[in-house]
C-alpha cells in the first residue's frame, strides 16, 4: 500500500483521532507539526451552531444531556452515547468543551473512564473534545501521551493544553509553542527539546532573541525548556541568567491578560537563582536595566503576589540594591535616563512608617515598563503589596495622566466612581476595574467595587491625612517622566487651564501622550464634531480626528509645551495637524480628500 493510500485508509471515520494523530506524526519529516496542527481526517467542516441559543440555554442542555451518561459505569456504552448526544446538540465544539469541564459529576471514576474511552477511541472531534474537557479536572499522568498526541490536531490544541497544564507543564508548553506562527515560534528551542539533549536546550534558550515577538510566550518558553532545572545545573552561566531575567520580566506584563508570572510554578526559585547570581556577570547597561526591572517587579508588580515567605521578597530586594551597577558610561542616553528615573523607586519607600490607627498603608508608584516603551502604569500598593493585579487580570493600572494628573484619586465630599484599570483591548472587550472613593470623617473609603475577578473585594479604609499626603506627593512627582511625556502632560495641563483655547476652533482633546511605538514623540489627538449635528447611518455624530506629532528636539519640555499652546492660540490646528481618520463626508466638506489614509469612505 502506498503512503497516499495508507493515509486515505487512516482518514476513515472508523479510525480514532488518537490513532490518526499518532500516524500523522509518524509520517511527517522529523515529526514536525504544522503551525495550526494536523488537519482532521475529514478536513475542516463548518462547526454546528444554532441561532439565538443563549449561554444559559446551552449550559442547561449540556448538563441535561451529559450528566447521566457520565455516571454510567460502563465506559464503552457511555462513550457511544456521548458521541450520539453531542452530535444531536449541534453546538460549537468550544462551547461544548467549556460547559463540560465544570459539570457536577456524581461518579468521578466513571466519568474518568468514559473520558479516556472518548479520547483514545473517539472518531468525532466534538466527542473527543468532551473527553479532553473532562480530563482538565480528572486527568492523571497516564493521560499525558494521549493528550500530547491529540493536541497536534487542528482545533484540539487549546483543549489539550488546558488538560495537560495540571499534569505536565513542559508538554503543555511545547504544544503552545509549536502552535505559534513560524515568525514567533522559537523553532530551534522546540527542536532541541525534542532531542532530550540538555546542553542543546541550554544553547537554544540562550539564543532566543530579546524582542517582544519572541518573548510573547515567555512563561511557555521557560516551562518548555525547564529553566529552573537548567539554572540549577548551570548556576554561574551568565547567558542563562540574563535570559532568565528577561523571561521573568516578560511574564510580569499583563496588557490584556492575567500576568503569566502568577501561573509560573517555579517563579520563586528562578527569582532566587537570578538575584543570587546577579553580581556575577560582567556589568553591562542592559544587565543593569534588567536588575532595575526585576526590582520594580518584586516591589510593586505582580511577582510581589507570589506568596513569599516572610521577609524573603525583602531580602531579594536588598540583594538587588547591593548589586553593583556597571557599564553606565556605555549606556545609550535614553536607557541611562530610564535607569536614573526608576532605580530609586523600589528601594526608597520600603521603610515608610506605620499609619495612625493601624489602618492600611496606601502608596502610589508610577512605572514606565522599559526605556523604549510608552507604556506607563499607576501601581497602587496597600501595605506594601500591589492591589490591582490581585483584583483584575485583564490589564495594568491606568496611566497617571488619568489617575493622578487631574486629581482622579482625590477623595472629595461626594462619592465618586473611578476606573483603575483597563485592558489594551478596551473595556468594551474585556471589562475594566472600578472603585468608588468617598470620604468618611477621618477616613478615605474604597468600596463598591465593579469589574473585579473572583470574590467581591473588601472595603478598604485609609487614614485620610496619610491618603491625602500621598496623593499630593504623587501629583507633584514627575520624576518618572521623560521629556516627550512631560511635554504631553504640560500641554494637557495648559488646555485644562484654558478650555476655550481649542473651543474657538470647535475642537476638543481626545488623547495627549506619547506614541506607542515612538515614546519620544508627543502626540496631540484632537476631534472635530460636525457643527450641524450630522450623523452617520448608525446614528453616530460625524467626526474628524487630527494627530499632531511633536518629535523630541532636545529643547526643554516647558518651552515645547508653551510653543505648542501658543500655536494653538493663534492658528486653527485643523490647518497644521494631519487628519488621521474620520468621516469622508465631513472631510470633503472641509476640503480634505476622503481617500486620505485613515478617513472612512
Amino acid at each position: 500500500m502506498s503512503a497516499r493510500d495508507e493515509r486515505q485508509a487512516l482518514s476513515s471515520r472508523t479510525t480514532s483521532l488518537y490513532d490518526y494523530a499518532l500516524f500523522r506524526h509518524g509520517i511527517e519529516p522529523e515529526g514536525s507539526v504544522p503551525r495550526r496542527g494536523y488537519p482532521l481526517p475529514d478536513g475542516t467542516p463548518p462547526e454546528p451552531g444554532r441561532k439565538d441559543l443563549t449561554w444559559e440555554q446551552a449550559r442547561a442542555e449540556v448538563t441535561s444531556a451529559l450528566t447521566p451518561l457520565l455516571a454510567d459505569p460502563d465506559p464503552v456504552r457511555a462513550a457511544e452515547a456521548v458521541h450520539r448526544r453531542v452530535s444531536a446538540l449541534e453546538m460549537p465544539h468550544r462551547t461544548l468543551r467549556a460547559l463540560t469541564t465544570p459539570l457536577t459529576l456524581t461518579d468521578e471514576d466513571a466519568a474518568r473512564r468514559t473520558a479516556r474511552r472518548l479520547t483514545r477511541t473517539g472518531t468525532d472531534a466534538a466527542a473527543v473534545g468532551v473527553g479532553i474537557a473532562l480530563l482538565v479536572r480528572l486527568g492523571e499522568p497516564e493521560d499525558v501521551p494521549c493528550l500530547q498526541a491529540l493536541g497536534t490536531l487542528r482545533g484540539l490544541q487549546s483543549a489539550a493544553t488546558a488538560a495537560l497544564d495540571p499534569l505536565d507543564r513542559q508538554a503543555a508548553a511545547l504544544l503552545v509553542l509549536r502552535g505559534q506562527d513560524r515568525s514567533d515560534q522559537p523553532a530551534p528551542l522546540t527542536a532541541a527539546i525534542a532531542t532530550g539533549d540538555a546542553e542543546a536546550v541550554r544553547s537554544a534558550l540562550v539564543a532566543v532573541p530579546d524582542d517582544p515577538r519572541a518573548m510573547l510566550f515567555a512563561r511557555r518558553i521557560a516551562e518548555a525548556a525547564d529553566l529552573d532545572g537548567l539554572l540549577r545545573a548551570h548556576p554561574g552561566d551568565s547567558g542563562l541568567l540574563a535570559v532568565a531575567g528577561r523571561l521573568l520580566h516578560r511574564m510580569c506584563r499583563q496588557p490584556d491578560h492575567r500576568a503569566d508570572i502568577l501561573d509560573y510554578l517555579p517563579a520563586k526559585a528562578v527569582y532566587t537563582h537570578f538575584v543570587g547570581q546577579a553580581g556575577l556577570p560582567t556589568p553591562t547597561p542592559e544587565l543593569h536595566e534588567l536588575h532595575v526591572s526585576t526590582a520594580l517587579d518584586l516591589h510593586s508588580g505582580p511577582s510581589a503576589l507570589l506568596g513569599w515567605a516572610p521577609g524573603r521578597r525583602e531580602a531579594l530586594l536588598d540583594a538587588l540594591e547591593r548589586t553593583p551597577s556597571g557599564g553606565g558610561e556605555e549606556a545609550a542616553p535614553r536607557l541611562a535616563d530610564w535607569i536614573r528615573r526608576h532605580e530609586p523607586l523600589p528601594f526608597a519607600r520600603r521603610t515608610a512608617g506605620a499609619v495612625p490607627g493601624g489602618r492600611p498603608r496606601w502608596e502610589l508608584a508610577v512605572v514606565q515598563s522599559d526605556a523604549e516603551s510608552s507604556a506607563v502604569e499607576t501601581r497602587i500598593l496597600v501595605d506594601g503589596l500591589p492591589l490591582l493585579p490581585a483584583l483584575f487580570d485583564k490589564g495594568p493600572g491606568n496611566a497617571p495622566e488619568y489617575l493622578v494628573d487631574d486629581g482622579g484619586l482625590r477623595a472629595g465630599p461626594e462619592p465618586r466612581e473611578v476606573q483603575l484599570a483597563e485592558p489594551h483591548c478596551t473595556e468594551g472587550c474585556c471589562g475594566a476595574l472600578y472603585v468608588t472613593i468617598r470620604r468618611d470623617g477621618t477616613e478615605v473609603v474604597w468600596g463598591d467595587w465593579r469589574g473585579a475577578v473572583g470574590p467581591r473585594p473588601p472595603e478598604y479604609r485609609f487614614d485620610a491625612a496619610a491618603y491625602d499626603a500621598e496623593v499630593e506627593r504623587a501629583e507633584r512627582d514627575h520624576s518618572w517622566c521623560w521629556p516627550a511625556r512631560r511635554t504631553a502632560r504640560l500641554i494637557s495641563a495648559g488646555l485644562r487651564e484654558q478650555p476655550d483655547l481649542l473651543g474657538r476652533w470647535d475642537l476638543a482633546p481626545v488623547w495627549i501622550s506619547t506614541d506607542h511605538r515612538e515614546p519620544h514623540t508627543t502626540v496631540v489627538r484632537l476631534v472635530f464634531t460636525s457643527p450641524d449635528g450630522a450623523q452617520d447611518p448608525h446614528g453616530n455624530p460625524l467626526r474628524l480626528y487630527f494627530d499632531w506629532r511633536l518629535p523630541d528636539d532636545g529643547s526643554p519640555p516647558q518651552e515645547r509645551a508653551a510653543a505648542a499652546l501658543e500655536r494653538i492660540a493663534h492658528g486653527d490646528p485643523k490647518g497644521f495637524a494631519p487628519l488621521a481618520r474620520g468621516s469622508s463626508k465631513l472631510a470633503q466638506s472641509l476640503g480634505y480628500s476622503w481617500s486620505q489614509p485613515g478617513v472612512d469612505p
